[in-house]
Parts: C-alpha cells; structure tokens; sequence
C-alpha cells in the first residue's frame, strides 16, 4: 500500500496591525451637518433617480463676448440660457414625485457655489424667477449669493425652491463632470473649464474657445428627444444670445 505525505504551504502570520501600520497613522473626522445633509441627499439621489445623461461641446466665442461687453459672469451667462430653456421647456423645470409630475410656474435657478464645491461640501443658493431678470441682474445677484455662501450667512429661504440646478466648475479646471439631479428636480447642467480650440464658423475652421455642458436628467420626466432639446436650446442661447 502506498502512502502519500502532504506538505502543507508554510504559513505566514501578519504582524498585528500590519493593515493600520501601511497606511500609517489614521485621523477619523466627523462631518459636520451641512456633510452629513449632502451625504444623505447624494445617496438619496444616487438610489432613487434613474439619470439620462448628455454631454454638448459648444463654441465659446458668444459668451466669453458677453462677460467681456457686458460685464457679467460665464455663470450669469449660463444661467440665462438656462432660465430661457426652462420657459421654453417647461418639463425640464419639473420633479416626478408620487407617480406624477409636478411642473412649476416659477423658473428658479439653484447656483452652486464653487467655494464650498472645492471644499468640504456644497451649497446652493437660489436664483428665484431667473427667466425675468437680465445677464447683469443675474451677474449681480449670483456674486451676492456666493458671497453670503462664503460667508456662512445664507439663509434657508435662501437655499429652497429652485426647480433646476447650475453647477459651474470652470474656475477649477475641470473639462467635463456631471452630478445627479435632486430629488426635486427635473434636471441640472453641469459646465466645465472654457479652452482654447479650433471652432467651425461659417463653415471654415478658425481658432476659438469651446465649452463643454452636460445635462444629467431624471429619466422618468424627461427621455432622450425632450433631454435632447432642452441641450440643444441652452446651447443655441449660448452660441448665439441675438437669435
């Protein structure tokens, strides 16, 4: 009869804590409330929104004119082209709760601040009635609410009631980035950094400045032709605010 012997593999015992010491030492921080709120609200929105999400590059050229003739902000100027497709589009200023959609009267734009973005958290002051105001109303009202953001002094009236969101990133540096919408609203627009780029204008390609926006929708209220279009409208404001 033959018999066999096995050899089991040496075994290796890690050192106790060996985990903890790899990644040396480990400082635990609690979130502050405005964190734990914004942890809650993107987990909630993560698991309850099914999103559609659309991405436009546009010519630049229109709006960088505007900041510079004007006198006003890349983001008044998004927000205006925002403010007009909503009116023009009114299911994107809506929210589907209980099976039904709720479509809103008031065009109320929620800014978010860019300050807080880099930081810790975010927060998002409203623009209320934003399709009745001009690029310079909308110009001035944004830099007051970004600064009472900063400032940690705005109120909760202040930060209700917007029926789609702005998040404008460019400052920072990012091209393209994209975040689900509230439950509570229909849609929000996200934009990126303004580059340098070869545009086609009038059919010749010529040195210019591009833009990327992407549109991040829930997809029970808006599918992909209505998505498409409220994109496609934002996009004709900006390209061309005289028409």
């Amino acid at each position: 009869m033959l018999t066999f012997t096995v050899e089991s593999p040496p075994q290796t015992t890690a050192p106790a804590g060996a985990p903890a010491a790899l990644k040396g030492e480990t400082t635990v921080q609690e979130p502050d409330r405005l964190g734990r709120a914004l942890a809650r609200r993107v987990a909630e929105a993560r698991a309850t929104v099914p999103d559609l999400e659309l991405e436009r590059r546009i010519d630049a050229g229109a709006i960088l004119a505007q900041t510079r003739d004007r006198g006003c902000s890349v983001t008044a100027v998004l927000a205006r082209a925002c403010a007009i497709a909503l009116r023009d589009c009114p299911r994107a200023n809506a929210a589907y709760r209980d099976g039904r959609y709720e479509l809103h009267s008031r065009v109320n734009l929620g800014i978010a601040v860019l300050a807080v973005l880099a930081g810790e958290g975010q927060l998002t002051p409203t623009v209320f009635d934003a399709d009745a105001k001009s690029v310079e109303q909308l110009s001035e009202e944004i830099a007051c609410l970004t600064e009472r953001a900063r400032g940690g002094v705005l109120t909760p009236p202040e930060q209700a009631g917007a029926t789609f969101i702005l998040a404008d990133l460019g400052e920072l540096g990012v091209d393209r980035w994209s975040t689900p919408p509230a439950t509570t609203q229909a849609a929000t627009l996200t934009a990126g950094s303004i580059r340098p780029a070869a545009v086609v204008r009038e059919g010749a390609l010529v040195a210019g400045h591009e833009l990327s926006l992407t549109l991040v929708c829930d997809h029970r209220v808006l599918y992909g032709a209505g998505a498409a279009e409220v994109l496609t409208r934002i996009a004709q404001l900006l390209e061309s605010p005289r028409r």
